[in-house]
C-alpha cells in the first residue's frame, strides 16, 4: 500500500516540521509506503485555491482526514485536537489510525 502525503504550509508556522516527522513516524510504525511532499502556501488566493485551512494541512492521497466542517481557508497556524490536547499538528498514533482507514 502506498499513499500519496501532502503538507501544505506557509512559513509564518513552523509546527508542519513537526507532522512532517509524524508523518515518517507513522509510515514506519505501519509500514505503509508514503510518498511525501511538502507545498508552500504564500497567498490568500493560494489558500483559496487549495482550499488550504492552516498550517499544517495533510493531505492523504489529496483528501484531509482531520477537515473541520465549516473551516475557512486562511493563512494561519491550525490546531488539531489532540490526546494530550490541542497541538500544532496530529499525534503519530492519529496518523497511524488515518494511514491505515479503509485498509
Amino acid at each position: 500500500m502506498s499513499v500519496d502525503v501532502t503538507v501544505l504550509y506557509f512559513d509564518g508556522c513552523p509546527s508542519w516540521q513537526d507532522a512532517v516527522e509524524h508523518v515518517h513516524a507513522a509510515a514506519a510504525r505501519t509500514g505503509v509506503q508514503v510518498e511525501l511532499s511538502t507545498v508552500a502556501v504564500a497567498s490568500s488566493d493560494d489558500a483559496d485555491r487549495l482550499a488550504f485551512t492552516g498550517s499544517p494541512t495533510i493531505l492523504l492521497d489529496g483528501t484531509d482526514p482531520f477537515a473541520q466542517p465549516g473551516a475557512s481557508p486562511a493563512l494561519a497556524c491550525r490546531l488539531y485536537a489532540t490526546p494530550q490536547g490541542l497541538a500544532g499538528s496530529p499525534t503519530v498514533d492519529q496518523l497511524i489510525e488515518a494511514l491505515t482507514r479503509g485498509t
